[in-house]
């Protein structure tokens, strides 16, 4: 039988995961600054004879990766954002070898947060935080680059939202309501009953591509991708609760997270495109009761924490914008 091999095509890549690395800065008043990263790399590069004919000497050994990210990181004498610091590796890559022709970096950071202690900053104590930064660089050897940020474990709870006034003799008062999920698809396996009030617990994972597309485009100023990551996280959180006092009405979960996701768009230019994933985590009504009825007696204020099955909601949002 004879061997097929027209129309052939053949991709291929290969890296480094999971490369665990922390640098630690120390400025001359003796106040420290320190970040822990969880490294990926891939490389796509002309290494094909390594396959067809047994000939490495076009591979990057994926040891040689984990060494790099050791040696970029000392390299690093001032404080940067995990976003410039995957550039920088993947700049690295393209640059040092002829072979490779784009290189891929997905770091995450692990939440370290500067502890207050009589209420002043420590100089040099950390206590670990909960949601976790991501980034993701690609850079060809032309310098063309994509670059996307995120947040994952964010996880949120709202519990009340002011929605209608309610008077008796004596005074007017508030009934509050957090979520609801009204008016969806009902047929003969449904059992879930219509709600304008129930509690809406999500843990959310965000992703965020940046519009600059090469390397010489890239904002120079100084730990500007970390100031960003806390301004797009404060915007999706603002958005989700709402005002302090009042809050905000949530008809479902995919409402929230469409606004939360417009809300990052219109606030920042130079994001094009947000992708959320919220998974729907129930808080259900206790309710004790046997056949002589209920025993006890529950107002909706104490509920069992489910964390599956969940609902899945997830979305991309992405703009477009016009050419004068």
């Amino acid at each position: 039988m004879a061997e097929r091999v027209e129309g052939f095509n053949f991709e291929q890549r290969h890296g480094k995961e999971r490369v665990r690395v922390a640098r630690l800065w120390k400025t001359k008043e003796g106040k420290h600054y320190v970040v822990e990263w969880r490294v990926g790399i891939s490389l796509f590069s002309d290494c094909v004879n390594s396959y067809l004919r047994d000939d490495n000497s076009d591979i990057v050994a994926t040891d040689t990766m984990k060494n790099t990210v050791y040696a970029k990181a000392k390299e690093c004498s001032e404080i940067l954002s995990v976003e410039n610091f995957a550039i920088e590796l993947a700049k690295h890559f393209i640059s040092f070898y002829r072979q490779v022709t784009t290189a891929i970096v997905n770091i995450v950071e692990k939440p370290w947060e500067r502890i207050i202690v009589d209420g002043q900053p420590h100089m040099h104590g950390f206590k670990l935080g909960s949601e976790r930064h991501t980034v993701e660089a690609i850079v060809k050897k032309s310098g063309a680059l994509q670059l996307t940020s995120g947040v994952e474990g964010l996880s949120v709870l709202k519990t009340t939202k002011l929605s209608m006034l309610y008077r008796n003799l004596y005074f007017d008062f508030d009934i509050i309501f957090p979520s609801g999920f009204e008016g969806f698809i009902r047929d003969k396996y449904t059992a879930l009953p219509e709600t304008r009030e129930r509690m809406l617990a999500t843990e959310v994972t965000g992703l965020w591509r940046y519009s600059y597309e090469s390397l010489s485009s890239v904002p120079q100023k100084p730990l500007y991708f970390m100031e960003r990551y806390g301004d797009v996280k404060r915007v999706l959180l603002e958005t989700f609760f709402g005002p302090p006092n009042v809050g905000v009405y949530s008809p479902s979960v995919q409402s929230t997270l469409y606004q939360m996701a417009r809300a990052t768009l219109n606030r920042f230019p130079d994001i094009d495109s947000v992708q959320l994933k919220m998974p729907n985590i129930h808080f259900l009504p206790v309710n004790i009761s046997n056949t002589g009825g209920q025993i006890v007696k529950f107002n909706d204020d104490v509920y069992l924490p489910t964390d599956e099955p969940h609902g899945s909601i997830q979305a991309t949002l992405s703009c477009f914008w016009s050419k004068m």
